[in-house]
């Protein structure tokens, strides 16, 4: 097919002409604008606009799916390039001009088609030993989009394989670290927050690089909204002064009794672990300690206002102490983190993973955890997709299913919806509360 001089090869919605424009989304493949390049592989929404599909392109589920199946087949190959548009609707807005830049073999479809393209991927221009199967690969999956999208299942003997493929790029959509990435990040970057919905095993993630990794050289304490800046670095505190009272003195916080401690041996590493970092409003707790939280400048040093014991009246951070911290990006009761404070901290996500509910558990909470993360990717906006409830509800056999999704996970879904937290989707919610306490 051939318009305005730019060849493509398309599968359209079926309610649309085989000739002429023709809108919603759409499945293309572009030639290179020279013989011998790869095709250009992209979804796209035709230029008559949505319709029919203005359901489909506006649920925050189809740019989710999309951007997940772009950062894993940016993870497959290291030549070939993916991008996808963060808002697919957004017909207004031509693609960013690093994307641009990248697509050059393919200049005139980015001219005539730049802001409809929505999605894309191009195959390795330098041949390798995967170079066949990731482009296979590419095709089926945006295919595969395509028809899912319309509730088109393929055939019983390509289900399992369709199946396979569809957990592969979906992984991407939660992307989560591992406790070897974690142990790297803290030797490269020292101060790192672990975020995540509830229920991702963030604290034990952490106590566990504690006691393997750091050896249980270090300490944990925990924040709350009664913590301040006289208990994390240090303050005057009460003290028995016999006859006289009570007199008032310098005590030391938490982070300088770790700092304390991490220097009494400088050839170990010492971990500070801070659960439930941000119930406190960290910016006023770290004060301008604030300064020492800097991973390549280990000479820096505040004044004190006193002469704290072990301390002094100067305070800096040993090249051995490291800090850890977990951070609950579900609860909306909290401060929030200032840009001063998360420049200086690595963040890293902990989403929830199915493949530990599939090794764990039975049936009945598989199939729970598989549909309510089903229902928060197609529908929560990035503001709720934080409050998917982890892999650490659905963990059990069988026995206990009822037990959990009606104690623990329905009272929690319910507090979303009271809250309004999950507005934009709250039928699904309901719908799905229903569900699991009617069927398990």
């Amino acid at each position: 097919m051939q318009q305005d001089s730019v060849p493509y090869a398309a599968l359209i919605p079926p309610s649309q002409e085989l000739s002429g424009q023709n809108g919603g989304m759409s499945f293309v493949i572009f030639p290179a604008d020279e013989d011998g390049s790869p095709a250009l592989i992209s979804m796209v929404i035709g230029t008559n606009g949505l319709a029919p599909d203005e359901a489909i392109l506006g649920r925050p589920g189809h740019g989710r799916k999309c951007a997940a199946i772009a950062s894993w087949l940016n993870a497959l190959t290291a030549h070939g390039y993916a991008w996808a548009k963060h808002d697919p609707v957004r017909i207004d807005l031509d693609m960013p001009s690093s994307t641009r830049q990248r697509l050059g073999a393919w200049e005139k479809a980015c001219n005539r088609y730049g802001k409809v393209l929505y999605a894309v991927f191009t195959p390795p221009t330098e041949r390798a030993s995967n170079t066949d199967e990731v482009v296979l690969r590419a095709l089926t999956a945006f295919i595969d989009l395509f028809f899912e999208e319309r509730r088109i299942e393929p055939k019983a003997a390509f289900l399992p394989g369709a199946e396979r493929l569809r957990r592969e790029w979906l992984g991407r959509a939660l992307p989560s670290i591992g406790d070897k990435e974690l142990q790297e990040l803290l030797e490269s970057r020292r101060f790192v927050i672990i975020e995540g919905p509830p229920g991702t095993g963030k604290t034990e993630m952490a106590r566990r690089v504690l006691r393997e990794v750091y050896q249980g050289h270090g300490r944990e304490i925990q924040f709350h909204p009664g913590t301040t800046y006289e208990s994390f670095i240090g303050g005057l505190a009460p003290q028995d002064g016999g006859a006289m009272g009570f007199t008032f003195r310098p005590m030391p916080g938490h982070l300088m009794h770790a700092a304390i401690e991490a220097r009494k041996d400088p050839t170990k590493r010492y971990l500070l672990l801070i659960d439930e970092v941000n119930r406190a409003d960290l910016a006023k707790v770290l004060g301008e300690a604030i300064y020492l939280f800097e991973p390549e400048k280990s000479d820096r040093e505040v004044h004190l206002h006193y002469e704290f014991p072990g301390i002094g009246s100067t305070f800096s951070l040993p090249e051995n102490l490291d800090v850890l911290g977990t951070m609950n990006s579900a609860d909306r009761s909290i401060a929030i983190l200032d840009v001063a404070v998360r420049r200086r901290f690595a963040f890293v996500p902990l989403w929830p993973q199915l493949q530990v509910v599939q090794q764990l558990s039975g049936q009945k909470l598989q199939s729970a955890f598989q549909q309510l993360v089903s229902i928060f990717i197609e529908h929560a906006t990035t503001d709720a997709l934080p409050l998917l409830p982890g892999h650490a509800y659905f963990l059990g056999s069988d026995e206990v299913a009822h037990t959990r999704l009606t104690t623990e996970v329905r009272p929690l879904l319910e507090e979303y919806l009271a809250q309004g937290y999950v507005a934009g989707f709250a039928d699904e919610i309901r719908a799905y509360v229903d569900l699991i306490t009617q069927r398990y």
